[in-house]
């Protein structure tokens, strides 16, 4: 099954943009997954047992930053090229 996962991360500390870096290098370095990334969140799309399983990984590396908080939200649909209808 594809998902699509959008995920924003807000870690709770000075130096966040260097966490956020990090995390999204980590993030890239899996060639299973399609990364996107814009100002305000980053878009995830792949097989779902793979997604799941990298981001269950790589939050919980995450975590070990203190004050890390996490949105999400997942679909069970590869959006990666959905362009919504104009009316």
């Amino acid at each position: 099954m594809k998902t699509s996962v959008e995920i924003s991360y807000y870690p709770l500390s000075n130096n966040y943009l260097v966490i956020i870096e990090n995390f999204l290098k980590a993030l890239r370095s899996y060639e299973q997954i399609k990364i996107t990334t814009n100002g305000m969140s980053t878009q995830i799309f792949g097989e779902y047992d793979i997604v799941m399983n990298i981001l269950t990984k790589e939050i919980k590396n995450a975590f070990s930053n203190p004050d890390s908080l996490f949105v999400i939200k997942i679909a069970n649909a590869c959006l990666d090229s959905y362009t919504p209808p104009i009316d």
